[in-house]
């Protein structure tokens, strides 16, 4: 089956530009276009009725290393002008991923599956284009490595739209079953989240899930569940923070998310952001000035934060053994290399 671009979607593309799914990402997730359907519920799914891709004549999709420009070289440890570093006597000092995750390409956004067998990541081929070009390229979206023998494999793509139709996915969060991500498609304006269901070591029967999880009424940005699905907290510039982004969590009673609470312990007056919850729940990790930090739960209340990872480390997810991955960004200057997948074990 052939990749059809239809002419129409120079609009919908043209109305995404403002939307970064690799960067820095919309403040708030935008409303969908007035001429779009709402779902009736979040398991009816507006745009694809049946999101299983047909058995006959399935689209298999180019290798993320046929879509790197050719000018582009991978960067080491050693070309580093900013590695990052360990400020806690818990962590060794941080190192890309062992495997084949990394590219010279851009990865970015991952989530480490409890277990820390399983690393899901977005990827695009070059950091330098904008989003109008990531959305066509056929390799842009998220990823899924497994762990061989302390190696991590060649990915494979999550695919989480039908093939003829475009799509830009990120932010995934996976509870049990379920993967929750972002995702900027035809039919929509900006970025909404969705969710999809893991069947026979397949994601399929995705749906938009923005009236379950009220992410225009809360302005819910980029996010993390607690195991049981009862509490959800994410980052937003919502009014009423301390500036911009900052966590707030939201618990599940009668049936709906309630209003969501200022976590004012964690927040400053910068950005505090993409949080995550350790798997046994005793720590909350987050991104704030170019930095991992990280606050534990003290006789049910969270301690004041203090950084564990710097510089240019963010988007922190952790496994059962304590070992924080995160996006890594090289600079020069102003200007953006390439993004890894770092991870930094913890001592024992």
């Amino acid at each position: 089956m052939r990749r059809i671009v239809p002419v129409l979607l120079v609009v919908v593309i043209g109305l995404l530009v403002t939307m970064n799914l690799y960067g820095d990402r919309t403040e708030t997730l935008q409303k969908q276009d007035d001429q779009a359907e709402a779902p009736e519920t979040p398991e009816e799914s507006i745009e694809e009725p049946d999101s299983t891709l047909p058995e006959e004549d399935e689209y298999v999709f180019p290798s993320r290393y046929s879509k790197i420009p050719d000018d582009l070289i991978k960067l080491l440890p050693e070309d580093d002008l900013n590695p990052p570093v360990s400020e806690s006597d818990e962590y060794y000092d941080p190192i890309p991923v062992p495997g084949l995750v990394n590219t010279p390409g851009g990865e970015d956004s991952s989530f480490i599956l409890p277990n820390g067998d399983t690393l899901y990541f977005f990827f695009t081929p070059d950091v330098r284009v904008p989003v109008e070009s990531q959305i066509v390229d056929e390799v842009t979206g998220i990823y899924k490595s497994t762990l061989i023998a302390g190696e991590w494999s060649e990915s494979t793509r999550v695919l989480l739209q039908d093939p003829d139709k475009l799509a830009i996915d990120g932010c995934e969060v996976v509870v049990g079953d379920t993967m929750y991500f972002c995702s900027a498609r035809e039919g929509y304006t900006g970025l909404h989240w969705f969710k999809a269901e893991l069947i026979d070591n397949k994601w399929i029967n995705w749906v938009c899930v923005d009236d379950w999880m009220k992410t225009f009424e809360y302005e819910v940005g980029e996010l993390h569940f607690s195991a049981d699905l009862k509490t959800l907290y994410f980052h937003s510039s919502r009014g009423g923070g301390k500036g911009g982004y900052d966590i707030w969590v939201s618990e599940w009673d009668n049936g709906e998310w309630g209003y969501p609470v200022n976590l004012e312990i964690v927040n400053n007056m910068g950005n505090d952001g993409w949080p995550c919850l350790s798997p046994d729940e005793t720590e909350l990790w987050f991104s704030r000035d170019y930095g991992v930090w990280r606050s534990k739960l003290v006789y049910g209340e969270w301690s004041m934060p203090e950084r564990m990872f710097f510089p240019l480390a963010g988007e922190p997810t952790v496994d059962n053994e304590g070992n924080v991955y995160f996006t890594h960004h090289f600079f020069d200057g102003d200007v953006m290399l390439e993004a890894d997948i770092y991870v930094a074990y913890k001592k024992t």
